[in-house]
């Protein structure tokens, strides 16, 4: 069995308080714009982030990470990128990626809205953590925790870190 933490939109943005959500995990999932400064790539270092990168995404993300991962964990397949959609409303180029790769989980970032539904048609699950990141419109920054274990995803749950950075 493995717990992971799904993560997104930080925005260069990691405190304490995130660490501590995360840290008991056995794996972490970064869904993009994940921004770029020392906490970042000490994160990313430290916990051996998987990550794709975002549109904010620089050079230095992108010489980490790829635009779409496509992976499995214990028995369940797993397709992660930043920008894709939702079911009944996938960017064309997502909904090619999950009729050819057929994923039991589907993660994306991008919206800062947090969601987790079933997509019946592809039946897989989707998971838009929101924003772990202080930047956007949002009102609360989310990450999700989840178990794995064989084919079961299990103990899905939405931690909430508090609101976003007051707008000035």
């Amino acid at each position: 069995m493995k717990k992971i933490g799904i993560i997104s939109d930080t925005h260069g943005f990691i405190n304490q308080q995130i660490i501590n959500t995360l840290k008991d995990c056995d794996e972490i999932w970064h869904a993009g714009d994940i921004g770029f400064n020392k906490k970042i790539e000490q994160f990313i270092n430290q916990y051996h982030v998987k990550a794709v990168y975002g549109n904010i995404d620089g050079r230095k993300i992108r010489a980490i990470y790829p635009k779409i991962q496509k992976f499995t964990c214990e028995n369940v397949k797993v397709l992660m990128t930043h920008i894709g959609g939702y079911p009944n409303n996938y960017t064309k180029d997502i909904e090619k990626e999950i009729e050819s790769f057929k994923p039991d989980l589907y993660i994306c970032g991008h919206s800062h809205i947090l969601k987790i539904m079933y997509d019946k048609k592809y039946q897989l699950i989707h998971i838009n953590p929101g924003s772990a990141g202080k930047e956007g419109f949002h009102q609360k920054r989310t990450v999700v925790l989840l178990s794995i274990q064989n084919t079961k995803i299990h103990d899905i749950r939405v931690v909430e870190l508090g609101p976003r950075a007051k707008l000035t």
